[in-house]
């Protein structure tokens, strides 16, 4: 349900002042996309407004979704997406 709810707003982005975000407590979103597409954290970092965006996977890189969270603890889905792949970390002075 959420990840269809998901799909329509992402359509709608085209339209701004249609579109709607997915909102909610930090705790409920990451419950719902690990219950419905086994979505975990993979990464995260602080933006200058303080706010966290933070990155979350399936192991199968089936699926991602992109949330923000607000230092009040408000959270909300920002992108979603399908076939995530990790890029190899460089190894120090490979050169590439």
């Amino acid at each position: 349900m959420l990840r269809t709810t998901i799909a329509t707003i992402s359509m709608l982005a085209a339209w701004p002042a249609v579109a709607q975000q997915i909102c909610a407590d930090r705790n409920t979103i990451l419950g719902s996309l690990s219950a419905d597409f086994s979505e975990r954290p993979a990464a995260l970092g602080m933006g200058d407004d303080g706010n966290i965006v933070e990155l979350l996977t399936s192991r199968d890189g089936g699926t991602w979704t992109i949330l923000v969270t607000t230092p009040q603890g408000v959270s909300c889905v920002v992108a979603t997406g399908e076939a995530w792949e990790d890029i190899p970390k460089q190894l120090a002075g490979s050169g590439t």
